[in-house]
């Protein structure tokens, strides 16, 4: 007598309330995103019950999606049945036969995938697989790969590589192709025009791809891409690529294997002019619109690396500054070195000036050779043009006269599309005569004059109204290497030293502004000197003068100190008696608690520029005294002394930042606890 366990079923399988439901025939497994959103098959698997289906495994997508079935159907009470039997997935050795089933199908599938990535790869290896070809290029009915046969395709791919090694950036490839109306032409893949050549405008990231793309240094590449699971999408067959590998992590590169438009050399320095146009800390970057001309390649003489432009408006428009951030960005360190950038700018600028003085006639000759034979292609291009429009024509022509007359349902389409074809070299024709009139195919004898003449004199065209600062920055990038730059502490001597392309190197010691009188590296001598004349009785107009003609410079490195600075350094040093001496003011003397701004400057030892910045931001209390030199009159008791102390302790931009701890917001400041120039100026007037 035999028994049965509590969770096992008798030896027929098929019941009666099974005969009573609909029996489906399993297709595939929807993905886990259908079943969400297309919940139908789910709902209406209570009134199934049985699953029909050939090798049902193998229809699954994954392991996973087969398991999700035999759930499904375990929920349902519904049988799974194929070829070899019928299954119920709620019996224990059903269920383990149905998983045993999926595993070794996904485990076959799993080879049948690997087999074929080896004969992909084997292929790839010999040079015989067919990939998608990029422009240019035209696959024969042999298999093997060449140019592309139409000659305008093949101009207009060897115009943007040659751009490209004149001009330096994609955006100024994009805008030549843009202005002279060129069209890249590309080969379609698919559909009833597949083969026919398809006239697109081109945009940035097509340039990228042929510029990028080895196919054109005659390299027949494969495994340029990897695929990297954790960021696939959902979805997304062919997401989660990860692009960019470097040439020795390719699967396949075999070098000569197509035919080239360009060489191996010429491929290897476009990426490398991309890389370095790319706006990252390793690199220089393209040239932007900014006024610091080498922007980009001023590099850090302290840490070695590239220092920072920012730019802040003034009266002269944008003033650029260069600073190395990059150890107070990642460290939290202080900044090596920070500098203003128009003293650097125009000596870099002298130095190439002085340097292209000897080739001015070779440039005069390269610059009309490169004018003419830019314009010449972009003519060719246009006739070339106007060819394919004629042919279209004549195409169109012999349709319509081949076209039986009295079959006028064939002949109005033929009319049509011949006078379509018509119109359209029309309207080509009148294009390029407005496009010749605005450039024409050969330079004039005044723009050939006009060339030689600018270019022997290489001062005079640099500083003309017509060169732009995008005009100045590649000339100086394809002369200057790099410009590494050394400041001596806070002090305003710095040394520069400027790498040429072909490897000499420039030194120079030169002087940068700086804020303020005490961080001048003759602040000594100056000092002793200014006591010496004052002592002699000299008045602050005649210190400034004789100042000035000993060589002595401001902070900004100004050739004459101001009345006004003298007048403070004196007061400063003390060899006679100023005006903090006199106490009276309109309303009497003054008060406790009351202080001239210069004097409570020197209490506090802060530079009273920067106290009077304060006032303005209202930090301090004050007013402006109604007696000529209308100077200002601080409010600070002892405690108010000793808060703006410690406030004159903080570090620089202390004030700008937000701290996790602090709610409230920030105090809007500059910076720096420094003032202004204007507030320097108001600063100075008034004293």
């Amino acid at each position: 007598m035999s028994a049965m366990l509590p969770l096992e079923h008798g030896d027929d399988k098929i019941q009666g309330w099974h005969r009573d439901r609909l029996a489906v025939i399993y297709v595939r497994q929807s993905s886990r995103q259908q079943v969400a959103d297309h919940g139908e098959s789910t709902r209406t698997m209570g009134h199934v019950g049985l699953v029909l289906g050939l090798e049902m495994s193998r229809l699954a997508r994954a392991g996973r999606d087969w398991h999700q079935l035999i759930e499904l159907c375990t929920l349902a009470g519904a049988l799974l049945a194929d070829a070899d039997g019928v299954y119920d997935p709620d019996w224990y050795n059903d269920r383990l036969l149905l998983g045993l089933k999926g595993t070794m199908t996904e485990l076959e599938l799993r080879l049948i995938r690997q087999r074929m990535a080896s004969g992909r790869l084997a292929r790839a290896g010999r040079g015989e697989l067919a990939v998608p070809l990029p422009a240019g290029f035209a696959r024969r009915a042999s298999g093997e790969v060449a140019l592309d046969p139409d000659e305008q395709v093949q101009a207009v791919v060897r115009l943007v590589f040659g751009l490209f090694e004149q001009l330096g950036t994609v955006h100024a490839v994009l805008r030549f192709l843009a202005g002279h109306q060129v069209q890249i032409g590309m080969r379609e893949r698919s559909g009833p025009g597949k083969g026919e050549v398809a006239w697109r405008a081109p945009h940035q990231q097509g340039l990228v791809n042929m510029l990028r793309n080895p196919a054109y240094a005659g390299i027949c590449a494969y495994g340029r891409s990897r695929t990297d699971p954790a960021r696939r999408l959902p979805g997304r067959e062919h997401s989660g690529r990860a692009r960019g590998l470097e040439s020795g992590q390719w699967l396949v590169r075999i070098d000569g294997a197509l035919p080239a438009y360009i060489s191996v050399e010429q491929y290897e320095r476009n990426l490398a002019r991309l890389a370095a146009n790319r706006a990252r800390a390793e690199s220089m970057g393209a040239p932007r619109e900014g006024p610091a001309l080498p922007g980009g390649l001023v590099a850090c003489g302290i840490c070695g690396h590239r220092l920072q432009v920012s730019y802040e408006a003034s009266g002269q428009g944008l003033t650029g500054r260069y600073c190395c951030q990059r150890r107070h960005h990642t460290y939290g360190q202080a900044r090596c070195q920070q500098m203003a950038a128009r003293f650097l700018d125009e000596h870099v600028v002298a130095q190439v000036l002085s340097a292209l003085a000897p080739a001015a006639l070779e440039l005069s000759v390269t610059a009309a050779a490169q004018a003419g034979d830019r314009r010449a292609e972009a003519d060719r291009i246009w006739r070339q043009r106007l060819e394919r429009a004629g042919f279209a024509c004549d195409r169109a022509r012999r349709q319509y006269q081949l076209a039986e007359p009295e079959n006028r349902l064939v002949a109005r389409q033929l009319e049509r599309e011949r006078e379509a074809a018509l119109a359209e070299r029309a309207h080509l024709g009148e294009e390029y005569q407005r496009y010749q009139r605005a450039r024409p195919a050969r330079l004039s004898a005044a723009e050939l004059a006009a060339i030689r003449a600018l270019a022997s004199d290489i001062p005079a065209l640099w500083a003309a109204p017509t060169t732009t600062i995008a005009d100045r920055k590649p000339l100086l990038r394809a002369v200057v290497e790099s410009v590494q730059v050394t400041a001596d502490g806070a002090t305003e001597r710095v040394h520069a030293a400027i790498t040429w392309a072909g490897g000499q190197q420039t030194h120079a010691g030169l002087r940068r502004p700086v804020a303020r009188t005490g961080q001048l590296s003759y602040y000594p001598a100056l000092t002793e000197r200014i006591r010496a004349l004052a002592g002699q009785g000299l008045g602050s107009a005649a210190i400034a003068g004789q100042l000035a003609a000993e060589g002595f410079r401001t902070p900004r490195q100004h050739e004459r100190f101001h009345d006004g600075e003298i007048q403070q350094l004196i007061r400063r040093l003390g060899p006679r008696p100023g005006l903090d001496h006199d106490h009276r003011t309109d309303q009497g003397g003054l008060g406790p608690g009351q202080w001239w701004l210069a004097a409570l400057a020197r209490e506090i030892s802060m530079p009273a520029a920067t106290l009077f910045g304060w006032l303005k931001r209202g930090w301090i209390t004050g007013r402006q005294d109604t007696r000529p030199p209308c100077r200002w009159i601080i409010t600070a008791d002892s405690a108010e002394v000793e808060r703006l102390r410690t406030l004159h302790q903080l570090p620089a931009g202390y004030h700008n930042r937000r701290r996790w701890t602090d709610d409230g917001t920030p105090i809007e400041t500059s910076t720096d606890k420094e003032p202004g120039n204007h507030a320097r100026e108001d600063l100075r007037s008034l004293h």
